[in-house]
């Protein structure tokens, strides 16, 4: 008899990735299978294992009792395949989640399951708007309504819902708002009193609506309010004017594409979303550890050792047999991301240039190193490296090994379109980000015309201009952190 698997029914909280839960990073980790729908962030599976199984089975619509038919049998079917599965859920499982229904169809088959409570967007949507769901002397109760079933004369009593004195709020009812504020002053509800429509709350794209109970409506139609949203009844709304602290952080309202490769271009939209930007991240670059056909053994005949990227810090010492081998020699990096990397081994560069250049890093070993000293670089296929120049010029036997490559990972012509009719802002970190971007476009770049297009120094710059792309602005100093200042500034 086959071995059962287990699954767990994981909330994955609403729109910001961060509002997930530390359990439900855990199982999202240990799991063998995720099964997801469309309010997820994406972002929340970059934290599954290797060779992990995802399955996507988000419809639009999925009130029917057929689609959620079949999802239930697909988690049914893969932990009787005995896997470890996780059914991923915008916001928490049991809150208009249908969760219930989902562990009743594992119930009929005795397969062990675990609720992982999620961050319900009834409470989150509106803190990030600024709008307390209760407050000392204005609501001492707040009620949460589905909208997608507030059908005349069917399910909802209104008349008891207008006689509530707390917060109401209703999730996925903007389709059916004239009717929720209609039926609500129709039994009673003042219609002055305060409402809110939250767009695409907890990111970057948030919007929010406001009026009075009586107008909300034909407001969010004139403003073409769309979902997901979320819409709060009650005094609680008139704190947002104070309480709104999201929509003020420096990057809000920007919409930013990431061109990075995967793992740096996470990095890199995390601190945009610190700021309260919005971040799109196409990564058009691939990169390819190499340092597994390094000798470390040889280190023994180095006096020093340059890294002048994080990539090369990471996949070097990724690959260490020992720290130790290391000795006595000298290490230089340039830029202070590869500083962090190293500091993250615990080790302190000897040595960084002001001008984050590779060139200048090589002038800067002289001041520790001697003449006929062996200083090894370790960089990647197409980054700037003249070794055999410098040993000719400096007097010191510079050689460098390729700890990296940087290969292109191109995209549809279409779904890069796509993306850029949603962003205003474009950054390039690498001359190769560039490269790759244009050859997904066809070489076709009338689209980027109406962009604001950022470099992060001149040699992207210089690659930029090749093509014809026009310059927005290029970071004062050569990092990611100068491309962020960059956006700051706007």
């Amino acid at each position: 008899m086959s071995k059962k698997g287990k699954v767990y029914i994981v909330g994955a909280g609403c729109g910001d990735f961060e509002l997930l839960t530390l359990k439900g990073k855990r199982c999202i980790s240990e799991a063998d299978c995720i099964i997801y729908d469309r309010l997820v962030n994406k972002r929340i599976l970059g934290f599954a294992g290797k060779g992990t199984e995802f399955i996507y089975l988000g419809k639009e619509n999925t009130e029917g009792g057929l689609i959620q038919e079949e999802i239930n049998n697909k988690i049914l079917e893969k932990a009787l395949e005995g896997k470890i599965v996780v059914r991923l859920k915008g916001g928490d499982p049991f809150v208009f989640g249908r969760g219930g229904e989902e562990i009743e169809k594992l119930s009929e088959k005795n397969i062990p399951f675990e609720i992982v409570p999620g961050i319900t967007s009834a409470i989150a949507v509106p803190e990030y708007a600024g709008i307390p769901v209760t407050h000392r002397g204005l609501s001492k109760s707040f009620h949460v309504f589905t909208g997608m079933t507030a059908k005349e004369n069917s399910f909802h009593d209104f008349k008891k819902i207008a006689e509530l004195e707390g917060t109401l709020v209703f999730l996925m009812g903007v389709k059916n708002l004239g009717l929720i504020t209609g039926e609500l002053i129709k039994h009673g509800k003042n219609k002055n009193t305060p409402a809110a429509v939250i767009e695409k709350g907890t990111t970057g794209k948030q919007r929010v609506i406001t009026d009075s109970l009586e107008k909300i409506s034909e407001t969010a139609e004139k403003e073409k309010a769309v979902s997901p949203a979320v819409i709060v009844i009650g005094d609680v709304v008139k704190k947002r004017e104070k309480f709104n602290w999201f929509e003020k952080k420096e990057l809000f309202g920007k919409n930013i594409l990431v061109t990075r490769d995967t793992a740096q271009g996470e990095n890199f939209c995390r601190e945009i979303e610190k700021l309260g930007g919005n971040s799109e991240l196409l990564s058009f670059l691939r990169i390819e550890d190499k340092m597994h056909n390094f000798n470390y053994e040889n280190l023994k005949n180095y006096q020093a050792l340059l890294f002048n990227s994080p990539n090369g810090v990471k996949f070097f010492f990724e690959h260490i047999p020992d720290m130790r081998v290391l000795g006595n020699i000298k290490i230089g990096a340039v830029g202070a991301k590869t500083k962090e990397e190293l500091e993250k081994f615990k080790i302190k560069p000897d040595v960084m240039p002001e001008k984050y250049l590779t060139a200048e890093l090589a002038e800067e070993i002289l001041k520790i190193t001697e003449e006929n000293d062996k200083i090894l670089v370790i960089t990647s296929d197409i980054s700037p490296c003249d070794d055999v120049e410098w040993s000719r010029k400096y007097n010191r036997k510079f050689e460098k090994f390729i700890g990296y490559n940087t290969n292109f990972n191109l995209k549809s012509k279409t779904d890069v379109e796509k993306i850029l009719k949603d962003v205003e802002y474009i950054t390039f970190l690498s001359s190769s980000a560039v490269k790759s971007f244009v050859s997904s476009l066809e070489n076709d770049i009338s689209c980027v015309k109406r962009l604001k297009v950022i470099s992060i120094g001149p040699s992207t710059t210089k690659t930029l201009k090749n093509f014809k792309i026009n310059i927005f602005s290029e970071a004062l100093d050569y990092t990611a952190d100068g491309v962020i200042d960059i956006l700051r500034k706007e």
